[in-house]
Formats: structure tokens, sequence, C-alpha cells
């Protein structure tokens, strides 16, 4: 362990050095107070020279998803809250997830990803962050504004570029678990989230309006799954909920780039065609799996080309080695940028792994499993309430980066360094 703390120890300085001695123009436009801009199909940096995007998600941290806990049936932010709930009981689910934010990512993430070459972190969040609804831990006093404000202070002095992405919106935008949304994308009949979206996205604008740090704005993630038999009328409506989102932004923010993403998992542009509202918007596409030739995402490259505006890749990985280092030369050779999903998880396939503590699938993950449709089933699957107290608390621990282990192959296999 001592041998450990002291490898620890010199990570963190070796760190601290490279970020004293790489000023990147990243680092450079955060201290200038200027900001990234779109010119074509190109992001261009203050100084007028080209950004690439290159980096990660900071998936799971304030939009839990099943899968990233070991979990499968339990796979959206209030089935694992349930679920928590009937383990623990609420006063300790809410005492996990507040330390659960702060231990998943801290300044020494933040750091480590910048010690790999990456240039920009990929925020995903819950629109709950910044409402009075019960969510991780919390109510009336919830902690949106303060848990990004931290990133972009850790951000600012990596010389990383943030983007904001509202993962899960008011009533859902996609319909399935990665929403957390009840099975519809309700988000696209609903007047009153519309507003709420709208209302969200004005606040955090003006929050951060003359904050460089901050890259752009995407309104929302994967809008409208294919599984609805309606779904070329949800995609009719797709531009008009963008628009509104845009405009209330524009309201109080004229600088920053709004990024909007394609139906279908961010896949179909089709209803993107007239989206194009301003100077500084972009585009973004999602991508797992498939074939790593252009041919294999000439649709978004031909949408880059038709409308002249910057594509990026906001998602991809969960691939080989081989295949990931392929498709990020595909990707690069047309001018696409790319966050991998995600940043951090259980059993890896990530920046770094979260190592399960020793009895997590036999307590935690096995509960959450457990049929659990009536008090009784819930009550024949629950475990001693001081094991499972326990186990959780050795998850937040090994949560915690220093306790995460780096996947070198994996962040190797996109051309960034695996430091130390």
């Amino acid at each position: 362990m001592k041998i450990y703390r002291l490898f620890l120890t010199l990570s963190i300085a070796a760190l601290a050095l490279s970020a004293c001695g790489d000023k990147s123009a990243t680092t450079k436009a955060a201290a200038d107070g200027s900001f990234v801009r779109v010119s074509g199909t190109d992001l261009l940096l203050p100084d007028g020279s080209k950004l690439l995007i290159k980096g990660t998600n900071l998936g799971n941290w304030l939009n839990p998803e099943g899968y990233m806990f070991g979990f499968n049936k339990v796979n959206s932010a209030h089935f694992i809250e349930e679920a928590l709930r009937q383990l623990v009981g609420p006063t300790k689910a809410d005492k996990f997830w507040r330390a659960f934010k702060d231990n998943y990512v801290t300044r020494a993430d933040i750091r480590f990803i910048r010690s790999t070459g990456s240039n920009t972190i990929r925020l995903p969040f819950h629109y709950k962050l910044f409402t009075d609804e019960d969510y991780m831990g919390l109510n009336v006093a919830q902690d949106g504004f303060a848990r990004v404000d931290s990133v972009v202070t850790w951000c600012r002095e990596a010389g990383l570029y943030l983007i904001l992405d509202m993962h899960d919106a008011p009533g859902g935008q996609t319909g399935d678990n990665i929403d957390d949304s009840y099975g519809y994308p309700w988000l696209f009949e609903s007047e009153e989230c519309q507003r709420l979206f709208a209302d969200i996205w004005r606040r955090i604008a003006d929050r951060y309006k003359d904050e460089p740090v901050i890259l752009g704005y995407e309104l929302m993630n994967e809008p409208i799954a294919p599984y609805f038999e309606n779904v070329d009328s949800l995609n009719a409506r797709l531009a008009k909920v963008y628009r509104i989102g845009v405009d209330a932004i524009r309201e109080v923010d004229k600088r920053h780039i709004i990024l909007l993403g394609g139906a279908q998992w961010n896949g179909n542009f089709e209803p993107l065609r007239d989206t194009a509202f301003d100077e500084q918007i972009m585009y973004t596409c999602h991508r797992y799996g498939g074939g790593t030739s252009a041919e294999a995402i000439a649709g978004f490259i031909d949408f880059q080309r038709r409308t002249q505006r910057p594509m990026y890749m906001g998602e991809i990985g969960h691939n080989t080695d081989e295949w990931m280092a392929a498709f990020c030369r595909t990707m690069e050779e047309h001018n696409i940028g790319w966050t991998f999903w995600p940043y951090k998880k259980v059993d890896g396939s990530s920046f770094v792994g979260i190592r399960r503590p020793a009895r997590w699938d036999d307590v935690v993950v096995k509960f959450a499993e457990s049929p659990r449709a009536t008090y009784k089933e819930i009550r024949d699957a629950r475990p001693s309430q001081a094991l499972a107290d326990s186990v959780l608390n050795e998850f937040l621990e090994a949560a915690r980066f220093e306790r995460c282990e780096v996947q070198r192959g994996y962040i190797e296999a996109l051309g960034l360094r695996a430091t130390p």
C-alpha cells in the first residue's frame, strides 16, 4: 500500500508538471477569455488554429446507468434508486448517492484525463439536478450548479474543454433507459416539459455565458428511440423542440456553441436538415459497432459536407482495441472529433475500471436483479442490512480514482497516452 501511495503521489506530481509544461491552445483559451467557434466544418480555437475534439464522457456520475454498476434489468436511474431504497432504506440510499457524487469524479480524475492528451470532456447530466425533484440524495437543495462549477474549475486548471450534455430531459427525449424515462419520449408531446427544458437551458446558459472553458451546450442526448409506431411523427417534432432550446439559450448567451444530435441514437440526421438556426450550431453523432471504414459512416460525412458544419462523435466505444484504433483513424481523416464512452465503470472498457467489491455481485447485484414486484418478494430478497451497507461503502471507495485500474491498452488504442 505504501508503494502504491508513493506511485500515486509521483503520478499526480507528473500530471502537474505536464499541465504546466504543455500549455495547449485549450489552456490559453481559458486564460484569455476567448471561445471556441464554428467555422465551416471546423472548430477554431481563439488563436485561429483548428480544434479536433479528443476525450471522454463522465457517464454514470450525474446520470446513473445500471450496466456501469454491473446491473442488467435495473438499468435506469429511477430503477437503481428504487432498488437501493428497498435494499437499505431511504436515509442510507440518500447518503450513498451524496457520497457517490463526491467520490466518482474528483479533481484527480480530471487531471488524469488531461494527462492522456485529451482536450475535451463531455459531461452528461440529468435535468432533475436543476429542479426541486428528488434525485441522487437531494430534493429542494439540488446541487447541479455546484457539481458543474466544480468540473469547470478542474477543467480550467487542467486545460480541458467541457461540453454540457442534457442526457435526461424533462419527460424523456428517448423513451428508453438512457434518458431515465417512463418508456416514451414525452418531451415531444408535452408543452409543460418543453417549457421546463427551455427554462433549465436558459438558466444554465445564463450562469456560464462568460465561461470559455465550456465548449458548448448539447441540448439532448439520443432523441427518439426507434421502437415507436409513430417514430416519423416524433422525428418531425425534433427540430421544433431543438429550436425552443436554442432560442432559450440565445436569450442570455450569444457566444457558446450549441450541439444538436440526430434522431434514433444520434444516427438519423434527416430530421435536422433545416436546423442551422445560427452560426454557432454544430452536430453530434453516436455509433457503437459496425465497420471502421469511411463507408460505415458515410451518412455522417455526407451531412457534414452538405451542412458545412462540424460533426463530432459524442459517444463511441465498448469494442476491441484494434477496432477503436482503426475507427479513430477514420474519424480523424474526415475531421470528426470524438469523446469515447465512458470514462469509468465496473470491469473496464473505459479509461479506468472500477474493481467490484468482493461481495458486490452476491449482495447488491443479486438483490437488484431479484423479483421485487411485491413486498414479500422484497423482504425475501433483502440481505443483511449491515452487510448491504458495508458493501455499498466498499463500492464508494472502489470508485475513487486512486483505487481504479488504468486501462492502458484502451487509452493507447485511441492514440492517447496512458501515463505514467
